[in-house]
């Protein structure tokens, strides 16, 4: 039997969340049961009253509000403890069209991926400005380019996820799971694809970031961070090999003005920024190896965690089955 879990984090969603019930599937072919997990974001207005009206199978509570990507953390969990086979994920603000769930899932069922997110095919949205637009395709970019993956709209939230996949993931990121995930998946090499959904009508103004400068900055300061976490040998090569290459080039200045074109004049200056270039690249080059050896001992833990995530689940299947 294949079970299909729709999570949904909410904050202060009283008003956005009726819409995004009422339009959930009932039925969607493979899937023998779909059930509903609404996480409460420590809401302080009646979110959790109007799930417990539509009649959602899971209320998951928090007494403060801990932000998005916990929500979706302890989502993802808690939809593996209540042995999920398929995990969708939309927002509470009705954002996405939830009759395209069923696009989400069949690739998932089918085995053609571990991770399907929705395209929103940004440039179609209306109320997204031109900048925003601009900003959302050059982050997409960046972000295949780092994952190895071709995800054409990686800030989309609508997504569906294997148990597998699931099990895998380990969001470490407090700003946002979209990024971190995709690039997460690249390097454990599950198989992302993208599907075009549609999308509703803009239902309120976005809770995650307060203004354009403040997206960019959280975003490229988060794809840093998550690029330098999973690959740190080829993030520290790289900085480390520029400073070193411009070591070598403004060692070889120091020597042409040295015995060419200034012999008579005083080079130190020249010869002092060779030499620290040098050192910091060398010093980056270690510091590259360091990083890789404990992402070695990190992937460790995570198989680990895995594992026991795996054994956990599977023996409360086996208690239910008796």
């Amino acid at each position: 039997m294949v079970k299909l879990i729709i999570q949904i984090p909410c904050f202060n969603e009283e008003e956005t969340l009726p819409l995004t019930l009422k339009d959930l599937p009932k039925r969607i072919p493979g899937v023998d049961r779909i059930e509903v997990l609404v996480i409460d974001d420590g809401s302080t207005d009646q979110t959790v009253k109007v799930a417990q009206k539509f009649g959602v199978d899971h209320i998951l509570r928090f007494t403060q509000r801990k932000g998005l990507v916990h929500a979706f953390k302890a989502g993802v969990d808690e939809c593996l403890r209540l042995d999920a086979d398929i995990i969708v994920n939309t927002d509470g603000d009705n954002q996405y069209n939830a009759a395209d769930i069923e696009k989400l899932v069949k690739p998932v069922l089918t085995g053609e991926a571990d991770i399907v997110i929705g395209d929103r095919n940004v440039n179609s949205i209306k109320h997204f400005s031109w900048i925003k637009k601009r900003l959302q395709g050059l982050g997409s970019w960046v972000v295949r380019k780092l994952s190895g993956t071709n995800v054409i709209d990686t800030t989309s939230g609508f997504r569906a996820y294997s148990r597998e996949a699931a099990l895998q993931m380990n969001i470490v990121s407090s700003y946002t799971y979209t990024l971190e995930s995709i690039i997460q998946s690249g390097n454990k090499q599950l198989l992302i694809k993208s599907v075009p959904i549609r999308t509703n009508q803009k239902t309120r103004e976005s809770r995650l970031f307060r203004s354009i400068p403040h997206y960019i900055s959280k975003s490229i300061l988060t794809i840093i961070r998550v690029f330098i976490f999973y690959y740190p040998l080829k993030s520290f090569f790289y900085i480390g090999g520029t400073l070193f290459s411009l070591g070598i080039i403004t060692g070889l200045v120091y020597l042409f003005l040295q015995f060419y074109y200034l012999p008579q004049a005083n080079n130190l200056a020249t010869l002092i920024l060779c030499a620290i270039l040098l050192i910091m690249g060398f010093f980056l080059f270690m510091m590259g190896l360091l990083a890789d050896l404990i992402g070695c001992n990190r992937k460790l833990i995570e198989d680990m965690i895995v594992r026991i995530k795996r054994l956990e689940t599977e023996s409360k299947q086996k208690t239910n089955h008796f």
